[in-house]
């Protein structure tokens, strides 16, 4: 994802959330033989399980000890899909939409006004107005009361193009990746621009992920009385965690610098340049988007999950690229 918060931000749940990962999430475990079966066999593929199986063998000279296996992973463009609009964009425009009839006064928004009209890129250009309008309409509640929205929505909308539920963009190939890993003594991170809070109600069902595991930007909250009861209120504002501050959530949250890291986009790259540049052998994983038949093509010129500067880095310094077109041979898991 790119690192501009405006363009990034954007019982019945549950089960239908773990419904849906039957076939992906924790269940999919890495299988006998080919651990990566979606993977196409190419110098990615074999960067990768070469790195994995060297450092946790006992007696190689990379080996790392079961609790430094650390590997993060970004969540949008890296996981899931991101086009045409941050999936959690999306969601936090649908929560404006829902509170605008409380608030006549955000028809004097411009960016509101934008929204209004599905101008997209209008209400992008207003970042400030945007940022307004979206801050209202997604605090002011219950910490509780917004992870069950954020459930609800999941168990109902879908992807414009795919007509897909949002929790079965996720990418195979990567859903593979994660239970290989785990399978080899790896413990699995999200470090991503996306808040915690809207992806941690479906990461473990969906990735495998437990919610203590997952880094990411978060609003403020606070622990105070409301009708009697102390609750965690949700505050106006965004401790974003993306581009630079991707290591400093990673440092204050899992304690351990990662020896894997995988990413997507220039917001990435601080992540990707902290992960290699710590002692003993290190991987970095970039995964391009050129498979526009499959999924989408995007890359240096694209205002969603830019790829430029990583890009330029991950060749000179020998990264891993992934080709989501050459290298993967299946994008998303069935749809049962």
């Amino acid at each position: 994802m790119t690192s501009n918060w405006t363009r990034r931000a954007f019982g019945v749940a549950t089960a239908t959330l773990i419904a849906i990962a039957g076939c992906a999430g924790p269940g999919a475990k890495a299988p006998a033989g080919d651990p990566l079966p979606s993977w196409r066999d190419g110098p990615a593929k074999a960067a990768i399980t070469d790195f994995v199986a060297d450092v946790s063998r006992e007696g190689s000279k990379s080996f790392v000890p079961k609790e430094e296996r650390i590997a993060v992973f970004d969540n949008d463009g890296t996981l899931w899909a991101e086009q045409p609009l941050y999936f959690q964009f999306v969601f936090m425009l649908e929560q404006v939409k829902a509170a605008a009839p409380q608030h006549p006064e955000w028809n004097d928004n411009p960016a509101f006004k934008a929204l209004a009209a599905g101008d997209h890129a209008a209400a992008l250009a207003n970042e400030k107005a945007l940022l307004q309008v979206l801050l209202a309409a997604n605090t002011g509640m219950s910490a509780d009361d917004y992870d069950q929205r954020i459930r609800a929505w999941l168990a109902e909308a879908r992807h414009p193009k795919t007509k897909r539920l949002y929790t079965e963009m996720v990418y195979q190939p990567q859903l593979e990746l994660l239970a290989f890993l785990r399978s080899r003594g790896f413990k699995t991170f999200i470090v991503s621009g996306g808040s915690h809070e809207f992806m941690r109600p479906w990461s473990e069902a969906v990735y495998g992920i437990p919610p203590e595991q997952v880094v990411g930007s978060f609003t403020p909250l606070k622990f105070e009385p409301v009708g009697g009861t102390l609750t965690l209120m949700r505050q106006p504002g965004m401790d974003v965690n993306d581009g630079p501050t991707k290591p400093v959530g990673i440092y204050r949250q899992i304690g351990r610098r990662p020896i894997l890291a995988v990413g997507n986009s220039d917001g990435d790259l601080q992540m990707l340049q902290y992960t290699t540049q710590g002692p003993g052998r290190r991987l970095a994983v970039i995964v391009h988007h050129d498979d526009a038949e499959r999924e989408f093509a995007y890359d240096r010129k694209s205002h969603i999950g830019t790829l430029d500067k990583a890009w330029d880095e991950a060749v000179a310094k020998g990264w891993t690229l992934v080709s989501m077109k050459n290298d993967w041979a299946q994008i998303y898991p069935p749809v049962k």
